[in-house]
């Protein structure tokens, strides 16, 4: 039996099984082109965004009502086509796929209405597709281990620093049903962000999920936490760290922080 050693194959062999959420970083990444996202079941075009994208089977969101929810019902296990365009790494022009695709569920999307989920089984699976959806896999795994390298360093946020990061000096926390209220970043990285807020500001509960946006110029990064410490200091300053979940974008942002400072950093003469 062959070995699987490169290529297309071996990203369904790896990934094959797995699926890339639709969230606005992937999309953007992958190139997603929302005008040209659309399913043809029947004589019916629906327009409709990726809910969850996969080698084998993906789940499309489309704005539906109910009524219309239960009436594309009678087309499960039908033939559907889908027109799919990507464009990863801002190519001079997208990469269209037409695909043939069995509908295996139709259903609202719970908490949400009038959004119906379509999930859909490919015929076959372009290689194309599958090496730019395997190359954004690949990459996440390299993100997901810079993740953890680049949280055992702490960027000191200064003048210098925050234009080297596109950093705009701008931050907020948002606790449990409270309103967004501002923050002052004086260290940073990966996985811990270190902060002080004005006096009169709460001390926090260690353990308590919060939720942080920062604002670069790259990315506008909305990242989950949890707080390790909140204590008062003597100006009556609030001085709070806490730990940050994963995060693509802020991955990116210190990676190429860390690249740049890698390259600015003038050598020394070899004697």
């Amino acid at each position: 039996m062959a070995s699987v050693t490169s290529g297309p194959a071996q990203y369904l062999v790896k990934f094959g099984e797995q699926s890339i959420a639709g969230n606005q970083y992937a999309l953007t990444k992958l190139g997603i082109d929302r005008a040209n996202c659309s399913l043809k079941i029947e004589e019916y075009l629906i327009l409709c965004v990726p809910y969850q994208l996969g080698f084998r089977r993906s789940i499309f969101m489309a704005s539906l009502s109910k009524q219309e929810v239960v009436f594309f019902q009678k087309y499960l296990n039908g033939i559907a086509g889908l027109s799919l365009a990507l464009n990863p790494n801002k190519r001079p022009e997208p990469v269209r796929f037409f695909l043939r695709c069995t509908l295996s569920t139709i259903g609202q999307m719970k908490g949400r209405e009038n959004v119906g989920l379509f999930a859909v089984d490919y015929k076959t699976s372009p290689d194309e597709m599958v090496s730019i959806l395997g190359n954004f896999m690949d990459a996440q795994e390299r993100s997901k281990s810079q993740y953890e390298d680049y949280g055992k360093t702490l960027v000191r946020i200064t003048p210098v620093t925050s234009k080297m990061m596109g950093y705009n000096s701008y931050a907020t926390i948002t606790e449990p049903n409270q309103q967004p209220r501002r923050i002052q970043i004086f260290n940073l990285n990966t996985k811990t962000l270190e902060y002080v807020e004005a006096p009169g500001s709460p001390v926090i509960q260690p353990g308590t999920s919060v939720s942080y946006q920062l604002f670069f110029r790259k990315f506008r990064i909305n990242v989950n936490a949890k707080v390790n410490s909140s204590s008062q200091l003597p100006q009556g300053i609030i001085r709070t760290i806490s730990t940050l979940e994963y995060n693509p974008e802020l991955v990116e942002i210190i990676d190429e922080y860390w690249y740049s400072s890698l390259v600015n950093t003038p050598q020394k003469p070899v004697r």
